[in-house]
Order: C-alpha cells, then sequence, then structure tokens
C-alpha cells in the first residue's frame, strides 16, 4: 500500500527486542485491555453494549454511540428473513456450528465471507455477530458466521481447528463458489491470520480463498501470556508460538497459495499502541513474503466501533474483490 514502505524500519518484531518487553505489568495490562482504550464510552459501559447490542440503546444514547448497537438486534433480523440456514453443523462438536445467509437471488456461484467472532478466545458468538450481513447479502455476497468452542472449553489449538474446518465445509457444500474471504475482528482476526498457514493438503480440499480482513487483531501472542487474559489460555512459550501467525511466518515464511489473494489489515485510530504495531508488524511481514497485502488506520474509531465499517456499503468486499478482477 502506498505511503506504508517507511513501516518497515518501525522497532519491534523478535529481531529488533518488542517494545512489550520493556513495559511493566500495569502497562502491558493496559496495552491489552480493548475497553480501556474507549474513547466515547467508559469501559464498563463499552463492553456492555458490545456484548448485550440492541433493545438496551434507548433515545437517550446519542447517534455517536450507534456503532455499538449493531450485533444482536441485527443478527435476529437476519435470520427473519427465512433466507438462511441456522445452526449447521460443520463438525461433529456441541459448539462447531454456522449460519449461512443468502442473498435474493442464490446461485452456486456466489462469493462467500466468512466471519469470526472476537471477544479474546473466551467469549462472543455468531448469535450476536451477524451485524453486516443486510450489507452484503444486498450486494449478492452470501455471509457465513462461524461458532467455536471459546476457553475454557476449547484451547486455542482446538478453535484453529475448527476454524479449518468450517472453511473446508463451506468449500465442500459449494465447490463453485467465486471466492471465499475470511474476516474476523480482534481474537478472530487472529484466528483467520492462521488460516494463512493452513495446510490444506490433508483436509483434502483446497478452499478457493480470494481475501482476507483482518481487523483489531493480535498475531503475535506471547505478551498475552503475561496479562490477565492468559489465565485459560497459554500456558508456555511453545503454546504462544504455536498459535502465533506472526512467529511462524517471521521463522518460516509461507508463500501464498494464490498470488491474487489479497489481504487487508486494519487497526482503529484509538487502539491502543500494542494493537497498532501488532498489525504494523504483521503488514510488513506478509509484504516481505510477497503477499499481496495492505494496511490501513481506520480514522476516529476505537476497537469496538470499528466493526461499525464492516456494515456500511461498498467498504466490506470493494476492497478486495474489485482489484482481483482486473
Amino acid at each position: 500500500m502506498d505511503g506504508m514502505d517507511g513501516m518497515d524500519d518501525l522497532d519491534g518484531g523478535p529481531e529488533g527486542g518488542a517494545p512489550w518487553k520493556r513495559m511493566s505489568k500495569e502497562e502491558l495490562e493496559n496495552q491489552y485491555s480493548p475497553s480501556r482504550w474507549v474513547v466515547r464510552l467508559g469501559a464498563e459501559e463499552a463492553l456492555r453494549t458490545y456484548s448485550q447490542i440492541g433493545n438496551e440503546a434507548g433515545p437517550e444514547v446519542p447517534q455517536v454511540h450507534l456503532p455499538y448497537f449493531i450485533g444482536e438486534e441485527a443478527t435476529k433480523r437476519a435470520q427473519a428473513t427465512g433466507r438462511n440456514l441456522l445452526d449447521v453443523p460443520y463438525g461433529d462438536g456441541e459448539g462447531e456450528k454456522l449460519d449461512i445467509y443468502f442473498p435474493e437471488a442464490v446461485s452456486e456461484g456466489l462469493p462467500f465471507l466468512v466471519f469470526f467472532h472476537g471477544g479474546y478466545w473466551q467469549s462472543g458468538s455468531k448469535d450476536s455477530s451477524a451485524f453486516m450481513v443486510g450489507p452484503l447479502t444486498a450486494q449478492g455476497v452470501a455471509v457465513v458466521i462461524v461458532a467455536y468452542d471459546v476457553a475454557p472449553k476449547g484451547t486455542l489449538d482446538q478453535m484453529v481447528a475448527q476454524v479449518t474446518q468450517s472453511i473446508v465445509f463451506v468449500q465442500k457444500q459449494y465447490p463453485g463458489n467465486q471466492g471465499i474471504y475470511l474476516c474476523g475482528h480482534s481474537a478472530g482476526a487472529h484466528l483467520a491470520a492462521m488460516m494463512l498457514l493452513a495446510n490444506w493438503t490433508k483436509h483434502g480440499v483446497t478452499p478457493n480463498l480470494k481475501g482476507f480482513f483482518l481487523v483489531s487483531g493480535i498475531y503475535d501472542l506471547e505478551p498475552v501470556m503475561h496479562t490477565s487474559e492468559n489465565a485459560s489460555l497459554l500456558t508456555t512459550l511453545e503454546d504462544a508460538q504455536r498459535n502465533s501467525p506472526q512467529w511462524h511466518l517471521k521463522t518460516a515464511p509461507t508463500q501464498p497459495v494464490d498470488p491474487a489473494c489479497r489481504i487487508l489489515v486494519t487497526v482503529g485510530q484509538h487502539d491502543s499502541p500494542e494493537f497498532h504495531r501488532q498489525s504494523r508488524e504483521l503488514y510488513q511481514t506478509l509484504r516481505r513474503g510477497g503477499w499481496k497485502v495492505s494496511f490501513e488506520e481506520l480514522h476516529d474509531v476505537d476497537h469496538f466501533e470499528i466493526l461499525w465499517n464492516l456494515t456500511q456499503k461498498d467498504y466490506v468486499l470493494t476492497q478486495q474483490r474489485k482489484p482481483s478482477t482486473k
């Protein structure tokens, strides 16, 4: 992306000594607590509105807060259209379900956007994550919202395996698709990024991956080991490295299966400096590895408000789909 060349010189990453290693425990905790960086709501209110989203948004809520209120109610509206398949099993586990939302003109040759929710791998649900369905199905895109077993029931290894299986399922069910685009927010962006490393051969199918939208994610998990978020997630450095796309891409660069596959790494202006660093370094690493990758900082949004951009008409897929048709 134009203007990003100078980012190669940023301090950070395994070679330069990551800046998080010089932080106190308190500062590290602060950096990896997104609710502490919201700019228009207090931390508690931001988390409440993000997770409960909907009927509690009364007339006293200013218009500027509306990005928070897009989850459960939007999902209910999407489910009420009837153009969907709900709780479709993609595996044998109880939590291995996905919802598929179709545009009015259903055909085998649709593009599919597959979304993985955030929640620090410990919360979140597909049942409050269909907020982008309306704008995308209106453009002829099918949307798949994936559930996975969050901690403590699920381990990170299990979550990565489940996300992999969900993509295999979509490709096998809709082999004539016009492209599968992966999108994840926060922890979901991490899970989507792990798919850059997937060994599809052992699954017997290579999905038609055309784009990745990585929104305010964490891609190097080692810093998380030193925060309270680690309680039910990571026990060893090996756990962190095994589940860190940034670590894998730096130590053993992975070449794109499809050189036309595009990646957009985004972060909110008001995300913490560590979230900015993580996104910038992933972008740099992917670019060096030959991936077709762009970086974008979204103006005047925080870690939660950034999701609002996924609901905007002509935003999500046009950044990736149009260039690939040239």
